[in-house]
């Protein structure tokens, strides 16, 4: 209901224009962030990274990872290195190349060389955990540290420091023309329990015993552990010693005088008693002090104080000594395992007393035989001269012989060769003297068969006149009849000639049978056959 006493509304008037304001930064709804799902997505990401980084066990070419674990049941006293699983500490099993994950809590891990054994060396294994060895005793057994009589030849291993320490050896390398021979430093000891009856009493053991083996090395490159076996290499080749100096042998000869012997001795040891010989006598002048030198000593005192000291200037004498010495150190240096391969004397000193007369007498000696062996020769010179001489004589008559036998021969050789031209030009007039009896022959045949031709063929023509006469009733007429066959032709010929002036004109009318009569022709196209004649 409108009512008159309310007062007229007057409109507001429109409000001022607004001015811009400067926007304030909005502030970020924090809430509306997923981070419970970030969290996770960070997680997801950083745990490989973290596996990787700090769980990753990677060890590079020539090396090993050695583990350490840090959780676990500790080592028992006195032990270093865990040798069973669940211990903490050093493990004895090592990781090669390659990658591996353990976790870092429970792990850790060092990384080491491998063991590298390089060509002719070797390699001893000392174990660093176990138990003490006993006293005395070289080689670790069992559970026990120390040496181990395995060892490590030329390669690359994979060895726990920590467990196994190597120390690097010469293998033992034996020349060609040496054996090695072998004493055992470890084994059983020969002289406790009871030993074989064949075994006492020897300077050599056998396999598994402490001392020299009976079986030496061949040459080559044998890898031995050096705390268990000794080598020492022993050549088999020829040796050469030279008795000179104080090493001569000098002896009193029957006679009383001193007299020095200088040589040269050659020998070799034998390989099956070259342990024996080592282990019982040394080493190659041991051998030549107390064996060969001695013997040869011995034996020069005793044969030399049976002679003179003239006989050993004698080469006969010489000769003998050396040979006689040579098979006495055979036979005694033999059964040591010695062999004596030569004996040389090359030098016997004598006293000069003795020596100095001896000598011109040799001297003497020595020229009667130059003499001696000059004439010789002269004898040898002539007789080879007159062999020469001989030799010519019979060089000329050889050839003289053989001049003569080549004459001979040769004329030998015309002879035959005359004999044969002879005797086949005697065949060629042979064969000639047939061929003409021969053609005479043939000649005599032809003329009697060209006689017998004739003959038929005149009997044949007498019959044929017999006949003709015969037809003819008598010879006068067939002697008509074959006169003017035989002049017909010639006449026909004359009277046919081109000429029309000639005399074939006057006879042409006679010639022309009167039935066959026909129109002149020129006398050149006309022929006269036989039926024309009269």
């Amino acid at each position: 209901m409108h009512n008159e006493f309310a007062q007229p509304q007057v409109p507001e008037p429109p409000p001022p224009p607004a001015w811009p304001r400067a926007r304030r930064p909005s502030t970020p709804n924090w809430s509306a962030i997923p981070w419970r799902g970030m969290f996770w997505l960070f997680v997801i990401f950083m745990i490989p990274v973290w596996v990787w980084t700090r769980w990753r066990i990677e060890p590079g070419p020539g090396q090993v990872a050695v583990l350490i674990r840090k959780t676990g049941r500790p080592l028992p006293s006195g032990q270093i290195l865990a040798t069973e699983p669940g211990y903490k500490g050093i493990q004895l099993e090592v990781l090669p190349e390659g990658r591996y994950f353990r976790n870092p809590y429970v792990w850790s891990w060092e990384y080491h060389p491998v063991v590298t054994i390089g060509a002719g060396k070797l390699g001893v294994q000392v174990r660093l955990y176990g138990e003490p060895t006993p006293p005395g005793q070289i080689l670790a057994g069992p559970g026990q540290k120390g040496i181990l009589p395995d060892i490590l030849g030329p390669g690359t291993y994979r060895i726990n420091p920590y467990a196994i320490s190597v120390h690097e050896f010469d293998a033992v390398t034996i020349r060609p023309g040496h054996v090695g021979v072998v004493v055992s430093l470890v084994g059983k000891d020969p002289l406790e329990g009871q030993r074989p009856l064949d075994s006492v009493n020897t300077f050599l053991v056998s396999n598994g015993a402490k001392g020299v083996q009976a079986q030496v090395l061949p040459p080559g490159t044998h890898y031995l552990n050096p705390y268990m076996y000794h080598v020492t290499e022993v050549s088999l080749q020829s040796q050469q010693f030279q008795m000179s100096g104080e090493d001569a042998i000098s002896f009193l000869t029957s006679d009383g005088f001193v007299v020095e012997v200088e040589g040269t001795l050659e020998f070799a040891l034998d390989r099956d008693k070259a342990a024996l010989l080592t282990h019982r006598v040394g080493d190659m002048e041991d051998v030549i002090k107390k064996i060969i030198l001695p013997r040869a000593r011995g034996f020069s005192r005793i044969e030399g104080s049976k002679q003179p000291a003239t006989s050993f200037i004698m080469g006969e004498t010489r000769q003998q000594f050396q040979n006689t010495l040579e098979a006495h150190l055979r036979e005694q240096c033999t059964p040591w395992g010695v062999t004596i391969k030569s004996v040389l004397i090359r030098n016997i000193k004598v006293p000069n007393e003795i020596a100095s007369v001896i000598r011109d007498r040799e001297l003497a000696v020595q020229e009667a035989r130059k003499f001696e062996q000059e004439i010789e020769q002269a004898r040898s010179k002539a007789e080879l001269t007159r062999q020469e001489m001989l030799a010519l004589q019979n060089k000329a008559k050889v050839e003289a012989d053989t001049e003569k036998i080549k004459a001979v021969i040769a004329a030998q050789q015309t002879q035959a060769v005359q004999v044969t031209n002879a005797l086949r030009s005697l065949e060629v007039a042979r064969l000639e003297l047939e061929s003409a009896q021969h053609q005479a022959r043939a000649i005599l045949i032809n003329a009697t068969g060209q006689m017998q031709v004739v003959r038929m063929n005149n009997e044949a023509e007498a019959a044929v006149l017999a006949a003709k006469v015969r037809a003819m009733k008598n010879g006068a007429e067939l002697a008509r009849v074959t006169f003017l066959e035989k002049v017909a032709p010639q006449v026909d010929s004359i009277l046919t000639t081109d000429d029309s002036d000639g005399l074939g004109t006057l006879l042409r009318t006679l010639l022309v049978r009167p039935d066959r009569a026909s129109p002149p022709q020129p006398l050149s196209t006309r022929t006269v056959s036989e039926e024309d004649r009269p």
